[in-house]
C-alpha cells in the first residue's frame, strides 16, 4: 500500500489572466499568458513555466535518488524542462510537450543516459504524464 507523504493545494482565480495562491497566502503568483500568445510583455508567470519548474525539480530529485541508491559517484546534476504549448487542429483544444535536458557531471555520457532513463521511470511527474504528454529526454 502506498503511503501519502503530504498534500499541497494551490488555488487560481482568473485563469491565465489571474492569480494563483496557496490557501494560507504564503505563496502568491500573478498569472498571465506568455508574450508569444498575448503580445504583451509581462513579469507574471504562466502555467507552462510553473509546470516546467515543478517537473525539472522533481526529475532532478529522481535522478539524484537513483544515483544515490545505486551508490554512483558523480559531481552534480542539472535538469532543464522545456514545456511547449500546442494548439490542436480541434477548435479550442490544447496540448503540451516536454523536453527534459539532463546533465550528470562526472559520468561518461552513455552512463549518464542510463541513469536519466531510469530516473524517467521513477519520477512522479514522468509517471503522471506517461501516455498523455510527449516527453523527450536529452542527456548532455
Amino acid at each position: 500500500m502506498k503511503k501519502m507523504l503530504f498534500e499541497t493545494t494551490m488555488i487560481n482565480t482568473g485563469g491565465r489572466t489571474g492569480t494563483s495562491f496557496s490557501p494560507d497566502h504564503s505563496f502568491i503568483l500573478d498569472i498571465a499568458p506568455d508574450k508569444a500568445i498575448s503580445g504583451v510583455e509581462t513579469a507574471a508567470t504562466n502555467p507552462e513555466q510553473l509546470f516546467a519548474a515543478g517537473y525539472s525539480a522533481c526529475f532532478n530529485s529522481a535522478l539524484q535518488s537513483v544515483l544515490r541508491r545505486s551508490k554512483v559517484v558523480y559531481e552534480s546534476t542539472e535538469v532543464a524542462a522545456s514545456v511547449s504549448l500546442y494548439l490542436e487542429p480541434v477548435e479550442h483544444a490544447y496540448s503540451i510537450a516536454v523536453k527534459i535536458r539532463a546533465t550528470v557531471k562526472g559520468l561518461p555520457l552513455e552512463e549518464a543516459r542510463k541513469w536519466v532513463e531510469l530516473a524517467h521511470t521513477v519520477c512522479p511527474y514522468s509517471k503522471a504524464v506517461h501516455g498523455n504528454v510527449e516527453v523527450t529526454l536529452e542527456v548532455l
